[in-house]
């Protein structure tokens, strides 16, 4: 199984690092977890220069993608350069965003009317957007979800392994991450988070 997290010149890295730490706890059960990107190098918002290991066209045949947020999220969903590079089936594939990736998966046709979740400084941007956004860390309906706060990404990370494995593994890799001391409450409170929506 296969995971584009798709990552933006400009991204915050906590989107992407703890989605890809967390998801890769399960990469002894097959589970493949890639960065895709537009460029083979791409810089953060704070400086840290990093290589993609796929292209964006990767997306198309992962079995789970997360669009992550940035500082020029906004910029991007003008760029036809780049968005025509992301042909996603939310039929088949489990499609997910945080923060700002939220206006991706809008500008792509992917949200729709559903409620969604989003950083609050994203927020005026997606309500402008047509995007009918909701206070909560994690929403997810069927196969598309999205996430609001820049240490939501664990929710997504949860949903995903839940979705493509079970619940057990999904609680599994969070308590392996999870501040020792907390390991228990930790785990209890992302997975009632996710739990509503399987």
């Amino acid at each position: 199984m296969k995971v584009s997290i798709l990552t933006f010149e400009g991204f915050n890295e906590l989107d992407s690092f703890i989605a890809l730490g967390i998801l890769n706890r399960l990469r002894s059960k097959g589970l493949q977890v890639h960065i895709t990107g537009p460029s083979p190098k791409i810089t953060s918002m704070n400086g840290v220069t990093i290589e993609t290991t796929q292209a964006l066209e990767f997306a198309s045949e992962s079995d789970a993608v997360l669009f992550g947020s940035g500082i020029y999220t906004r910029e991007i969903t003008k760029d036809l350069s780049i968005l025509n590079r992301i042909k996603l089936n939310s039929n088949r594939q489990l499609i997910g965003a945080q923060c700002s990736g939220t206006l991706l998966m809008a500008k792509l046709g992917l949200i729709n009317n559903l409620p969604a979740c989003t950083d609050l400084t994203t927020k005026p941007w997606a309500i402008e957007a047509g995007v009918k956004i909701i206070d909560a860390p994690f929403y997810a309906d069927g196969n598309l979800s999205t996430a609001g706060g820049c240490m939501s990404s664990q929710y997504l990370a949860a949903w995903i392994i839940a979705k493509l494995f079970n619940c057990e593994e999904a609680e599994n890799a969070i308590y392996y991450v999870a501040p020792v001391g907390q390991k228990e409450e930790y785990v209890e409170m992302i997975m009632k988070v996710v739990k509503k929506f399987l």
